[in-house]
């Protein structure tokens, strides 16, 4: 059956092999010391827990000026999302960064679920400028509606102490540490590695890796504490990427195609998976959340297809599970790819999502049987394959772009889409993107439905990576 018959058929009664069970059986680990902290522990003792945290009133956005023409600094945007407000859906408040030029992209908290043992506080959003090499460390404690700047790590002090540039996805992690995967060397080149922020001074501890082995490239990681594991990607070197997209280094074997496990502990390399030519450049991982897990799943995003990664014996494996394929599209060398460039699984670990950037859908896997997600729900939201309406009955605007970072609500209820990839991709296969907000509805047993009446207007400026001001699906990582 093809997957666009599985979405027809995506409301129909199916064994869903029940991803909560495994959730409820750790639901009282412990209780997790889950009241200990009372009104002051981080995050959720479980992933049942988060579930039942309160609807979302407003949403973090990290947007950017970079590659719009337009010589300001990057900001923080501070988004509206009660429908009872009336203010939803507006820009309420933006925190500028102090230089121009930064690119922000993606950031996360300095403590997360993970940390939910301890007497630290979610207090401090670690925003990287991707380009600039720059950390800028926000206070959303004082005013969540209303972030301030706490502390700027310069690049000068972050090459010094380890060598590396290019900070890009940052994640909290036990022992009172922030971990951020950096995707050059002090030049640009690469391999890249790991940097290492104290998490209450903020002070630049030098690298995470004892030992990175043969490692070529950087991108993404996400860990699981109680398997004692780690899984990174990879992109390539800054000055590959960062110029925008040549065909002729992917040839040239200037973009990653691997996967790499690590022992947490011990902060060493222990295997590399080859996902071959149909695994170039593998992005964005995510880990179901169950802490008991020990498999999850690969964005390839350049070979747009999606891969298993699961522990086999005493090592591990990755197994293509889904491939979206590519389409003819004039003045296009090669049969356009999707390009997977964000996924996301659902709190409940019943749902993936991801976004084709060129292509212009966002789909939805259920992926109950782990080995074989059954496509559930499909929208488009732009994309180059022709012009997408947004409005009522076809009569608002086209869509400009297409939909890029994913950001679900606790309750799995609400997806939120931006556009934004990064400024010189956005330039060359965008060219005069105006960057957007979309939120869409999903159905409790599969399905969705773009809300024609959300539109976040960014103006000039764009919109990339999504937080919620109390955790999320991909910043919540239990211990």
């Amino acid at each position: 059956m093809t997957d666009s018959q599985h979405a027809m058929n995506a409301h129909d009664a199916h064994d869903a092999h029940d991803a909560h069970d495994a959730h409820d059986a750790h639901d009282a680990h412990d209780a997790h010391d889950a009241h200990e902290h009372e009104g002051a522990r981080v995050g959720y003792a479980s992933p049942a827990e988060a579930m039942q945290a309160p609807r979302e009133d407003f949403l973090y956005v990290a947007c950017l000026h970079e590659g719009t023409g337009i010589a300001e600094p990057d900001f923080l945007a501070v988004v509206d999302v009660n429908p009872d407000s009336d203010a939803y859906g507006q820009v309420t408040h933006k925190t500028p960064m102090p230089n121009v030029g930064d690119e922000l992209h993606h950031y996360g908290w300095q403590v997360c679920s993970s940390a939910c043992h301890s007497n630290l506080q979610r207090a401090n959003l670690v925003v990287p400028g991707f380009r600039s090499s720059r950390i800028h460390i926000v206070d959303v404690a004082s005013d969540p509606r209303k972030p301030q700047l706490h502390k700027i790590i310069e690049p000068d002090e972050l090459v010094k102490k380890t060598g590396y540039t290019a900070p890009h996805t940052v994640h909290c992690m036990p022992g009172g540490i922030i971990t951020i995967s950096m995707l050059g060397d002090k030049d640009g080149n690469a391999p890249g590695g790991f940097a290492v922020l104290d998490a209450s001074t903020f002070e630049v501890l030098g690298r995470w890796e004892h030992d990175k082995g043969d490692m070529e490239f950087a991108y993404d990681f996400w860990y699981q504490p109680r398997k004692n594991f780690m899984l990174s990607s990879e992109w390539a070197a800054p000055n590959t990427f960062g110029p925008g997209f040549n065909l002729e280094d992917v040839a040239a074997g200037k973009y990653g195609h691997k996967v790499h496990v690590w022992d947490l502990e011990q902060r060493t390399k222990t295997q590399t998976i080859d996902l071959g030519d149909t695994g170039m450049i593998p992005l964005e991982i995510r880990w179901l959340h169950n802490p008991e897990a020990e498999e999850g799943y690969v964005g390839a995003a350049l070979s747009s297809t999606l891969w298993h990664v699961h522990k086999n014996g005493a090592g591990w494996t990755a197994d293509k599970v889904v491939e979206v394929e590519g389409r003819e599209v004039a003045g296009w060398p090669f049969p356009l790819p999707g390009l997977i460039t964000d996924q996301l699984i659902s709190m409940d670990d019943r749902f993936l999502y991801f976004s084709d950037w060129l292509h212009g859908d966002i789909r939805q896997y259920d992926i109950s049987d782990r080995a074989h997600p059954r496509l559930a729900g499909q929208v488009w939201a732009g994309g180059l394959l022709g012009p997408v309406q947004f409005g009522h009955n076809g009569a608002g605007r086209e869509l400009s772009g297409g939909p890029q970072m994913l950001q679900l609500s606790m309750d799995g209820r609400r997806l939120y889409v931006t556009n934004s990839l990064y400024s010189t991709w956005d330039n060359q296969f965008y060219p005069g993107l105006e960057s957007w907000m979309l939120k869409v509805d999903c159905h409790p047993e599969g399905g969705m439905t773009l809300d024609q009446d959300f539109y976040v207007d960014f103006g000039p400026a764009r919109g990339h990576e999504i937080h919620l001001p109390t955790g999320d699906c991909t910043t919540e990582i239990f211990a």
